[in-house]
């Protein structure tokens, strides 16, 4: 009964102080997300896997607005022959070259999934505020371009995704198909 109290009475400080609203990322302990719904006794968080999660109100009254800071997760391909000690230190060097990379939380770069001839890597960086998050995303998806086109490396393509020459090898096997001659599209006189 208490436990509810509490939440009750958090939830009506939130709902009309205001410290958070429904759009803003939050972390409390290990979790972060966006705000979805603010009721009289639970906050829902939707995280960045868009899983819902339902928070105590009274887990908001010592939280602290602050704490600015904010994570910013890129997922980066790499071609299935990249050497991709490689590829973790061009991403490294990126994250250490963007202006606005946090030191402090160091950047974490890991390989994170194979698919479908595909290397998938996430760098994960923090940007010293919200406004910060979109030019630090330019910034570093540029660093990330130079850095691959100086090693000789190109972004693959999507798995979904085939080119042309790909696709005709597969079906000639290898062979080139003759050309078929264009179609007559001239009418002949008394034909419709």
């Amino acid at each position: 009964m208490q436990e509810i109290f509490s939440n009750f009475i958090s939830g009506l400080i939130i709902l009309f102080e205001k410290p958070i609203r429904i759009g803003d990322t939050v972390t409390i302990r290990n979790l972060t997300g966006s705000v979805t719904k603010i009721n009289t006794r639970a906050t829902t968080i939707s995280d960045w896997d868009r899983k819902e999660i339902i928070v105590p109100n009274k887990a908001f009254i010592n939280w602290s607005l602050s704490d600015t800071l904010t994570r910013v997760v890129l997922t980066v391909p790499a071609p299935a022959d990249a050497n991709s000690e490689e590829v973790t230190k061009i991403l490294t060097n990126a994250a250490e070259r963007c202006s606005l990379v946090l030191d402090n939380p160091a950047p974490e770069v890991y390989l994170v999934d194979l698919q479908q001839g595909i290397q998938i890597f996430e760098l994960r960086i923090y940007a010293a505020e919200m406004g910060h998050r979109m030019p630090l995303r330019h910034e570093i998806h540029q660093l990330i371009l130079s850095c691959y086109r100086q090693h000789g490396i190109t972004l693959p393509y999507p798995p979904f995704q085939v080119r042309r020459e790909t696709l005709s090898r597969l079906t000639n096997n290898g062979r080139i198909p003759p050309s078929t001659p264009p179609h007559n599209t001239k009418r002949e006189s008394g034909s419709l």
